[in-house]
Order: C-alpha cells, then sequence, then structure tokens
C-alpha cells in the first residue's frame, strides 16, 4: 500500500509537471523496493536539515558569486517594498521554525500537511517548500509550539 502512495504521488508530480515531487517520490520508491529500508530513519532524522542547508545554498549563491553585491543589500533598507520583503522573510523564518518543532511533537499531521503540499504544487503550481510553513501556521491556529 505504501508503494501505491508514492507512485499515486510520483503521478501527480508528473500530471502537475513538478519534477522535484515526482523525483522525490521516484527516490523514495526505489529505496523502498530495493530493501534499502534501513535509511529511513537516516532520512527522517537529517533530511530535513541537508533540504534546508542545499536551499540556503542556493538562495544565497547570488551573494557567493558576486551577482548581489553590498550596494545592492544596503539599497534594501531603503525601498519599503525591501522593508516589506525583508519584515515577511523573517515572518516565514519564525513559520517555518515553529513548522519544524509542531512537525517534530505531533507526527500525525505531516501525513496532512504533504499532501496539502503536493496537491498545492499539482493543482495550483506551488513550489513543495510549503510543508514547513503550513505547519507553523498551523502552529499558530491550534496553539502549538
Amino acid at each position: 500500500m505504501t508503494s501505491l502512495i508514492l507512485l499515486l504521488l510520483a503521478a501527480l508530480g508528473l500530471f502537475s509537471s513538478n519534477v522535484t515531487v515526482t523525483v522525490a517520490m521516484l527516490v523514495l520508491l526505489l529505496l523502498r523496493v530495493t530493501r534499502m529500508d534501513q535509511v529511513f530513519p537516516w532520512i527522517e532524522k537529517y533530511g530535513l536539515t541537508i533540504g534546508i542547508v542545499v536551499l540556503t545554498i542556493g538562495v544565497m549563491s547570488p551573494i557567493a558569486s558576486g551577482k548581489l553585491g553590498i550596494d545592492e543589500i544596503m539599497r534594501s533598507f531603503l525601498h519599503w517594498k525591501s522593508l516589506l520583503a525583508i519584515a515577511i522573510g523573517m515572518l516565514v523564518a519564525y513559520l517555518g521554525g515553529r513548522g519544524v518543532t509542531l512537525m517534530g511533537s505531533q507526527p500525525t499531521i505531516v501525513a496532512g500537511l504533504l499532501i496539502g503540499t503536493v496537491l498545492g504544487v499539482a493543482l495550483f503550481r506551488g513550489v513543495p517548500v510549503g510543508p514547513l510553513i503550513a505547519a507553523g501556521l498551523l502552529s499558530l491556529l491550534i496553539g502549538r509550539s
């Protein structure tokens, strides 16, 4: 049944033209059918951290490559849109932190968050970075941190 769910989610990724979801589901399915189940606890423990590190590297690469210099960074503190972007970035980081805590303390909600994220990606052409933010918003609504 688990393999069928992974296949269904991979199909949803294909249907929505979302390579990230499709590849992720197929990798998990491949690990499952090749009996490499022993890696799942490691992935569960470190996968999120590794993913956040890779995401942070991608986001910060314009600074590292020199495409975004100190002048642009300093100007971001002078324009209202950039200041709003900074505030929203801080809010999203806060929500993501709450989301990690909630997902760790209440694993029963993880399935709903993941299904909602995959459906959002498939139906609304979203990006699969939603589970942490969704969990953070949920933690605000249900009063958990």
